[in-house]
Formats: C-alpha cells, sequence, structure tokens
C-alpha cells in the first residue's frame, strides 16, 4: 500500500493528542463506541447501571433533534430507582476540566453507505468532536464536503451528538458548529487565533491550542450558543471568545471598568450577549443591564437576545417595568433597557426612593455602540447613583483623541481597552466584505474646505437644481448595475436641512415621467417647533405626505402619529429588499444590518466614526454576487475616507479595504487594448498572423487584456460599452489565442517555436489553478503513443519550470512520465494507483538515501520524516539523538543545519 499524507497525518494527530493528555481507546465500531460510553459515564458519576438502565439511557439521548441532543448534552438525567434515585451528568459544564478526555480514530458507521470517520474526540465517552483530514497540501474544502456527504449517509446515534467539526489538511485548519447538512456553510468555518488576531493555521498549532482539553471542554460548555429562533447550534469565533474572557476577567478579578473594540459587522451582539449571559450567571452579579441609545435598537436587541436562549432577557417597555426588573429576584438577572429610561429611573424622585436599596449592589452596566451616547449627562447621572456598578461598552468605532472634537473618548469613559478586533482583520477572515468607492463631481471636484477657502456659498453649490438632477439620474442610470439587477438594494444618505425633501419630490417627479420604477422611501426625525422662514412646508407635514406614498405603495396606513411603528415598517421591508432604495440623513446609518443591502450612495460630509459606521451598512457577507459594499461619494470625501481607515486599522490598511475604483480598471483596459489593436485592428488581422514573432506579442497583449476583465468582471457595473473592445471580439480573440496554443500541439511542427516559452495562461481563461493536481489532470490525458507526447511533456515541464512551488518536483514529474506512464495501459491499474505507487517508491528510497548519506539512526530518523511531515517543525532534539557518531559542538551544528535542509527540499519535493 502507498504511503499516504493524510495517514501521517492522522497518525500524528493522535500521538500529539496522547502527549496533551488524551486517552487512545481502540474503538471501532458502534457497539464498541456505546460500550465505553457506559464505562466512562459511569466514571463521570461514580455509579454502575444495570443493562436495562444503560438501554433506556440510550433510549433517551437517541430521540429529537441534533439541537435537541445538544440540549440533553448540557442537561441532566433522572435515573429511577426505588430507593435511591439520582440525576446524572453527561458533560460536566462547571468543572469543564474535569470531563473524560479520549481519542479514536478510523470508528466504522454503517448507514446508506458505510463510513470510516478519521478522528474522533470523545468527552466522556460521547463523540464530541469529529475532526476529518486530507492529505497535506490538499484541499481542504473536500474534508468540508466529505463531512456533508457523512450527514447523507451514515451520521446517527451517538455521533448526532457532534458539537464541533474540525477540518485540516496539514497546513491549514478550521473549525465549525455541528448543524443539519443544509445548515452548513464553508463559508462560515473559522480559524483559531492568538489573542493578537494571529491565525493559527497548522493542524499541529491547532492541537496544541484549540484542541487543548480544557479549551475545547470549556468552549463545548461556554462558547457555544444554541439558538432557539434557528434551532441552530452557533460557536464562538475566537476573536469573540478572548474579548468574552477579558470582560469576565475584568469584571470578576480585577473589578474595574472596560470596553471591547470589535469592528463593525464581526458580530458583537453575539458576544455582548454571552458576555451578559455569563455574568448574570455569577453568584456575586445582581443584576446585568444591557443598555441602548434607541427603542429600536432595545426591540432589536431583546428580538436577538431572546433568540438566543427564549424568555431569558427581562423587557423594560417603559420606566415602570425597568423598575419592577431592577428591585426583583425571581424573574432572572439579565435587563436590556434604553439609557433614556435607565437615565429617568435614576433621575426623578419617586423612582430613585424605589431604587435606594439596590444602589450598593453589584452591578454591571453594559453598553452597546458606546461611542455615540455614553458621553453626556445621562451616563453620568446613571453611574452617580450606582455606587458598586462596573461600566462595559462594546463598539466598532471608538472615539480616539484623533475624532473626539476635544471632548471625551472612549478611554476616558470606560478605561482600558480589553480586546482589539478592526475592520482589517474581519476582510482578512471574510467576516465583512471590502468596499469600492467611487467619488462623482464636476470639473473640480471641491472639498467642504475648498468651499469655505474659496467663499463659496456651500448651501448654494451643494444644493443647485441643476447639480441634484444630475445626482438623481445618475442614480437611476447606475442603479441595476450596482444592485446587480435588483438582487440587493440601496440606500442614499443626504445632508441635514431641506435638501431631502427636493431629493424625494426629484425621485416622485421623475417617476411619474416615466424615467424610472423604483420604489422610493424615506424616513426622518422632525423637529417639534420647525423655523418656517425658509421652508414652505413643516418637515412633519411633509414627511406625512412622504408616507401617504408609501401606504399607497405597500399597502399600509402610517402617518407621523405612528413613527416607530413606520420605522420598524421600514426597517423590515429594507430587509426584505421590499424597497429600493431609502433616502436618509442619519437613520439607518448606524444599528441597522441588511445582508441584501449593498450600495451606499452619499451626499454629504462624513468623517471618522461617522464615516466608517455609514459605510459598514453595506458590507454584510451575504453571497458570492456580493463581493464587496458599493459607495458612491458626491462630495470628495477622499481624505476623510484614508483618516478613517487609518484611525480604525493601521496605516496600511487602505489596500485592504478599498477595492480601486472601477474606472482604473477601464483605463487600464483601455491603455492595453491601444498596445492590442497596434497589432492587430481586427479579428481578422489576428487570423492572418504569420511571424512567429507577431503571434508572440499577440498571446501577450491578450493574456494582459485577460488579467485585467477578470477584475473588471467583479464589479457590478461592469459594461462592454466602457472599453475599447465588444464582448463578441474579445470572444474571437480568445479563440485565436487557444488556436495558436494548439497549433503548438501540431504535429507536423519542425522547428521550436518562439512561443514555446510563452506560458499561455489557460488557467487565467479557465479558471484553473496551476498545482499539483493540475499536472496531474493534464498527465492523465497524455499517451506515450500519440504523436504529440513530448511536445506535451516539454510544455509540462515548462509549466512547473516557471511556477515556483512545483520547480522542486520537475526531477519527479519526468522521471514518472519517462518511467511509469506507459505502465497505465495495464486495464487492472488506475492513473492514481500508478502515480502514488511510483511517489511512494520514490519517497522511500530519498528517506533511505538520506539515512544511509548522513549515517543516521534510521528508527529515529523515520519519526523525523514523520513529525516534519505532519507539523511543517523539525525536531532538533531528535535530530542530534539521530546521529550515529559522536561529533564534537561545531560539527554537529553544521551536520544540524545541513541535514535540515535535506529534510525542507525532501517535503518540498514529495509534497503533493
Amino acid at each position: 500500500m502507498p504511503i499516504q499524507s493524510e495517514e501521517t497525518l492522522e497518525k500524528n494527530l493522535i500521538a500529539q493528542l496522547q502527549e496533551n493528555g488524551y486517552e487512545y481507546v481502540n474503538v471501532k465500531n458502534e457497539d464498541e463506541l456505546k460500550e465505553n460510553f457506559r464505562l466512562q459515564l459511569e466514571k463521570l458519576n461514580n455509579c454502575s447501571f444495570s443493562d436495562v438502565e444503560f438501554d433506556r439511557i440510550l433510549v433517551y439521548l437517541d430521540s429529537g433533534s441534533i439541537f435537541d441532543k445538544a440540549k440533553k448534552l448540557r442537561d441532566k438525567y433522572y435515573v429511577d430507582r426505588d430507593k435511591d434515585s439520582f440525576y446524572i451528568k453527561f458533560l460536566n459544564t462547571k468543572e469543564w476540566c474535569k470531563n473524560i478526555f479520549q481519542v479514536a480514530n478510523q470508528i466504522t458507521v454503517h448507514g446508506l453507505h458505510e463510513n470510516r470517520y478519521d478522528v474522533t474526540i470523545l468527552i466522556n465517552g460521547l463523540p464530541l468532536v469529529q475532526i476529518e483530514l486530507k492529505r497535506r497540501g490538499g484541499n481542504i474544502k473536500e474534508a468540508f464536503d466529505q463531512i456533508i456527504r457523512y450527514k447523507s449517509h451514515s451520521y446517527s446515534g451517538l455521533f448526532n451528538y457532534i458539537q464541533l467539526f474540525v477540518i485540516s489538511n496539514g497546513v491549514n485548519t478550521k473549525y465549525f458548529a455541528n448543524g443539519s447538512k443544509n445548515d452548513l456553510n464553508f463559508e462560515f468555518t473559522f480559524f483559531w487565533k492568538d489573542v493578537k488576531n494571529n491565525n493559527y493555521h497548522s493542524l499541529d498549532q491547532f492541537t496544541d491550542t484549540f484542541l487543548e482539553k480544557c479549551n475545547i471542554a470549556e468552549i463545548i460548555s461556554k462558547y457555544m450558543i444554541l439558538n432557539e429562533s434557528s434551532k441552530t447550534l452557533m460557536v464562538l469565533r475566537a476573536y469573540q471568545i478572548y474579548a468574552v474572557k477579558a470582560v469576565l476577567h475584568q469584571a470578576l478579578e480585577v473589578k474595574q471598568n472596560g470596553y471591547i473594540w470589535h469592528t463593525t459587522g464581526s458580530g458583537k451582539t453575539i458576544t455582548s450577549y454571552k458576555v451578559s449571559q455569563l455574568l448574570a450567571e455569577d453568584e456575586s452579579i445582581y443584576k446585568v443591564l444591557f443598555i441602548v441609545d434607541r427603542r429600536d435598537l432595545d426591540i432589536q436587541t431583546n428580538k436577538e437576545f431572546n433568540s438566543f436562549c427564549n424568555g431569558c432577557v427581562n423587557e423594560t417597555k417603559h420606566t415602570g417595568a425597568l423598575i419592577k426588573h431592577l428591585t426583583t429576584t425571581g424573574n432572572g438577572k439579565l435587563v436590556t433597557t434604553t439609557i433614556q429610561k435607565l437615565s429617568k429611573a435614576v433621575k426623578t424622585r419617586g423612582d430613585m426612593k424605589k431604587l435606594q436599596d439596590i444602589r450598593d449592589k453589584n452591578i454591571i452596566l453594559i453598553y452597546d455602540e458606546c461611542h455615540r451616547s455614553q458621553f453626556g449627562e445621562m451616563h453620568q447621572s446613571i453611574i452617580n447613583f450606582f455606587n458598586n456598578a462596573l461600566s462595559f461598552g462594546f463598539t466598532g468605532t471608538p472615539i480616539f483623541e484623533e475624532n473626539s472634537n476635544g471632548l471625551k473618548t472612549t478611554k476616558s469613559i470606560f478605561g482600558k481597552r480589553l480586546h482589539e478586533y478592526s475592520i482589517k482583520d474581519a476582510i482578512a477572515d471574510n467576516n465583512v466584505l471590502g468596499f469600492s468607492i467611487d467619488y462623482f463631481g464636476g470639473a473640480k471636484m471641491l472639498t467642504e474646505t475648498d468651499l469655505e477657502v474659496e467663499g463659496i456659498d456651500k448651501r448654494e453649490y451643494f444644493e443647485s437644481d441643476k447639480r441634484l438632477n444630475q445626482i438623481v439620474d445618475y442614480i437611476i442610470k447606475s442603479y441595476d448595475n450596482k444592485t446587480k439587477n435588483r438582487e440587493f438594494n440601496a440606500m442614499f444618505t443626504v445632508a441635514r436641512g431641506g435638501v431631502i425633501h427636493k431629493y424625494y419630490d426629484l425621485f416622485k417627479k421623475k417617476k411619474d415621467e416615466g424615467k424610472h420604477n423604483l420604489k422610493v422611501a424615506t424616513i426622518f426625525t422632525y423637529v417639534a417647533n420647525e423655523d418656517l422662514s425658509d421652508n414652505k412646508q413643516l418637515s412633519r407635514d411633509k414627511l406625512d405626505k412622504y408616507m401617504d406614498d408609501y401606504n399607497e405603495m405597500f399597502g399600509t396606513n402610517f402617518s407621523t402619529d405612528d413613527f416607530k411603528a413606520y420605522y420598524v415598517d421600514v426597517s423590515k421591508r429594507m430587509k426584505n429588499r421590499e424597497i429600493d432604495l431609502l433616502l436618509v440623513v442619519d437613520m439607518f446609518l448606524t444599528g441597522f444590518d441588511s445582508k441584501l443591502l449593498n450600495t451606499l450612495y452619499v451626499d454629504k460630509n462624513l468623517q471618522y466614526h461617522g464615516l466608517l459606521q455609514a459605510f459598514s451598512r453595506t458590507n454584510r457577507i451575504y453571497n458570492m454576487r456580493k463581493s464587496h459594499g458599493n459607495i458612491i461619494c458626491f462630495r470628495n470625501l477622499k481624505e476623510n475616507t484614508d483618516r478613517a481607515i487609518r484611525l480604525f486599522s493601521d496605516s496600511n490598511a487602505s489596500e485592504d479595504i478599498i477595492l480601486p475604483p472601477y474606472g482604473f480598471f477601464v483605463d487600464k483596459f483601455n491603455k492595453e487594448a491601444e498596445k492590442f489593436y497596434s497589432l492587430v485592428e481586427t479579428v481578422n488581422d489576428a487570423v492572418n498572423l504569420q511571424s512567429e514573432k507577431d503571434k508572440k506579442q499577440f498571446v501577450l497583449n491578450f493574456r494582459e487584456l485577460s488579467r485585467i476583465l477578470n477584475k473588471m468582471n467583479t464589479f457590478s457595473e461592469f459594461s462592454y460599452d466602457d472599453i475599447e473592445m465588444t464582448e463578441q471580439d474579445f470572444s474571437d480573440y480568445k479563440s485565436i489565442y487557444f488556436d495558436i496554443h494548439d497549433e503548438l500541439k501540431s504535429p507536423d511542427k519542425e522547428k521550436v517555436s518562439v512561443l514555446d516559452d510563452i506560458d499561455f495562461e489557460l488557467e487565467l481563461l479557465r479558471n484553473d489553478k496551476i498545482n499539483v493536481d493540475y499536472i496531474l489532470n493534464i498527465l492523465k490525458t497524455m499517451d506515450p503513443k500519440d504523436s504529440s507526447f513530448e511536445h506535451d511533456k516539454k510544455r509540462i515541464l515548462n509549466i512547473m519550470q516557471e511556477t515556483e512551488h512545483l520547480r522542486s518536483k520537475i526531477s519527479l514529474i519526468e522521471k514518472f512520465i519517462d518511467e511509469e506512464l506507459g505502465n497505465i495501459n495495464d486495464k487492472d491499474l488506475s492513473f492514481n494507483e500508478v502515480f502514488d505507487g511510483f511517489m511512494s517508491k520514490e519517497r522511500e528510497n530519498a528517506i533511505l538515501d538520506i539515512i544511509s548519506e548522513e549515517d543516521l539512526n534510521e528508527k529515529i530518523a523515520r519519526q523525523i520524516f514523520d513529525y516534519y511531515e505532519y507539523s511543517g517543525k523539525l525536531d532538533e532534539d531528535k535530530l542530534k539523538k539521530s546521529f550515529n557518531h559522536n561529533l564534537k559542538f561545531k560539527e554537529r551544528r553544521n551536520k544540524v543545519k545541513e541535514v535540515k535542509n535535506m529534510i525542507e527540499n525532501f517535503h518540498e519535493k514529495f509534497d503533493y
């Protein structure tokens, strides 16, 4: 049997887990799994079960969905006996290190098909973590797909108690929570990290950290959420866990305030819920108050928190309800409220009297979006009232000195920053999208400062009818492209004042004229006693008029008398993509999350946290067609954008967060097209190219156009109308490109073509990746008897020579072609069997050559090779022990360096 890298990974993983305190148990089928489970369950609960009792336990555990079983895992079971009935537990969630940890491998399960699972971590005998491996350097996605297949074919019984899956190819390792086949998505698999957000990629690093016994038991016990609303299991990501731990440590041990900076869209709601839940469970804490600054966010928070644990949150629809929840102890410790209600309760004489008895209690105040409203008198009155309260803030955009306008900062209010996860981190992790930003304006795009310096009337400039009309026309024209033909929707944020009325009226006028069919809505706050000197109509009256349009559009009956209900309805219809374009001033620019919103049009001055919060409405992950958030600025916000990104990530982050604008690629393509057309003005000219030199230039020029076009295709507004080439011409030129490539395979060629040294980059046009699999797929199609065989061989070796990570394998592939490819004619052998057999033989010979040449102890040397293949690390201590001859210090040091290079080269050569 050929040596398989996957087997090596498995063997070394088990060895590493054993070194870390796991017991290896030789469980190979479901019956043995149950027998082992019985033994460990008895040991955990310090009891023994009769056969009848254990059968009842198995029957109890067998019923229900994956979600139901996750609840049973964390619950207790009543063993009913005549005299000494008692409860047993399946998982020790309080003292998680005291669980029983085992590892098994290749457990065979019979379902629709027979399957053998790679490595299974058993906790108290239950399979709670399943690890699926692929050969080192293989595609980790294959391991994920294998789990999906297992869910269709064989996962059943106790294996439905799996809480976490781990997938790895040795080089990259990720984890995710269990769920039904339809719930699982590769996009939601996560790397484990250190506290500074550096990923642990390799399997050995992941094993020492994530799979450390206490850590994995703690994650299952404390850092998973059973979502009651969707009936799914959720696991926190590494940065969320570190944030929760930091707050718990600060609250329960240090007993000081602090704040968490996790960028917008990174899952602060789940993190803050888990913090609130765990603090509420602590006996030393009297109450945990989760405080928001808007009523709609209070409603949203209650809904989300209760989806995580139905009924665990005490809602406060009015101040009286808040006081009742604060002063009673029998109805749960977690309370959500607004800062307005809490501030009123601690300032109103009658309410203050009711709260006197709890002033000195240990109370935790957790502020959502703490960059917004925690800087004024309301916040101060709250912290002045509660003598022993601790305050913790969550924000995606803290207030620093630079964006504080000389006022307080987040640090001055909350103290120490406990954990950080910036927008750059989130984009790198695919937790949020980057942005594509376009800036539109006149010949000279003026900033607010420019206008002041030049003495221009800003209002007249920005609100001129001509300018507003041009902007509305552009939005109508660009809308379908930006929103991918209305798969997504958009918002338009405008400056304060009456300009929102002008914009709304323009959109309505153009709709009445048949120039668009967009469903346009608007929402804004109005002033109670408005100055009418420059207005013919009150803003409230105008909003009532706009609501009439909304009611006609959706069959509703809203007015400004029920503004809150209107707000909720607008939010719902935006999330359901029933509204095409929402006009706003400030509302919906913070705290509003919708995966179907991908475009923000901007005609107002934004800066710092306000800018990043507004932009971040567009960058929630949804599907492959939503590749980035579109930001279209009708004011010059370039400097403000760069400044905000520097402040909330780092000085080098712009290129990671903002794509070059679409126009950049249009200009680049058209410049390259000029060069292209200087050689071939028409498709017919390309067909009639004669000289090898001209053909070579054609290939190079067309390859560059293809590269640029592939990038342009990621933009929603891409159109062949913008570039100097029609879609038909590009397709025709591509055919000629392939024709020239195929010409090289012609057996009639008598001389070496100058085109042979060009990598045709067919992978660029066909989306292949040049790797070992790519080479093997070409080899499978080759026949040594074919007249083009030698030419194909040369092409493969040229591709490998020009691909850095394949160069070390050239001699191996060439030897395989020369010595083994002909053996595939044997009908009893498949290509993969021949290739694996060849590689195993060559690998073994190479190991023996190094052992012999360097005079190494064979047993120790093989352990070194296996460990290096598994971990990517060299065990230098073992290497020193492998030398058969005693060496002086300097000789030994040089020898270690020399053999280390040999092993690294060996691994690079045979890693496929």
